[in-house]
C-alpha cells in the first residue's frame, strides 16, 4: 500500500501561482511513477503531469504546458507540482496518484493509488 496525502492548494487569483505538494508512505516511493491529476465540478478527471521514476522523464497536458512543473525529490518521498500563471479554468481538486509502471504515464487507468485531493480555486 501506498498513502498519498496532497497540500498546498488554496484561494489565489488568475495569474498568482501555487506549488502543491504530495507525500507518500507506505511502499518504496522511487518505485512509482507519479502524476497529478485533476476534477473540477461537474467534469471528468483529467490528466494534468506526470513524472518518471527517475524523475527524468516528465509529461504534461497541452492545457498547463509552460505554465506548470512537476518535479519530486525522492529522498524526501514527495512530488511538487509548481503552477504559475493560474487562470480560472485551472480551478479544481487536484488529486496526486502513484503507478507501478516503469515509465510516466497519462492514462488514469495505470495509476493504482490515489490521494484524496487538494482544492485550488483561481478567482478571475
Amino acid at each position: 500500500q501506498v498513502q498519498l496525502v496532497e497540500s498546498g492548494g488554496g484561494l489565489v487569483q488568475a495569474g498568482g501561482s501555487l506549488r502543491l505538494s504530495c507525500a507518500a508512505s507506505g511502499r518504496t516511493f522511487s518505485n512509482y511513477a507519479m502524476g497529478w491529476f485533476r476534477q473540477a465540478p461537474g467534469k471528468e478527471r483529467e490528466f494534468v503531469a506526470t513524472i518518471s521514476r527517475s524523475g527524468i522523464i516528465t509529461y504534461y497536458a497541452d492545457s498547463v504546458k509552460r505554465r506548470f512543473t512537476i518535479s519530486r525529490v525522492n529522498a524526501r518521498n514527495t512530488v511538487y507540482l509548481q503552477m504559475n500563471n493560474l487562470i480560472p479554468e485551472d480551478t479544481a481538486v487536484y488529486l496526486c496518484a502513484a503507478s507501478g509502471r516503469v515509465t510516466a504515464t497519462t492514462e488514469s487507468s495505470a495509476y493504482t493509488y490515489w490521494g484524496q485531493g487538494t482544492q485550488v480555486t483561481v478567482s478571475s
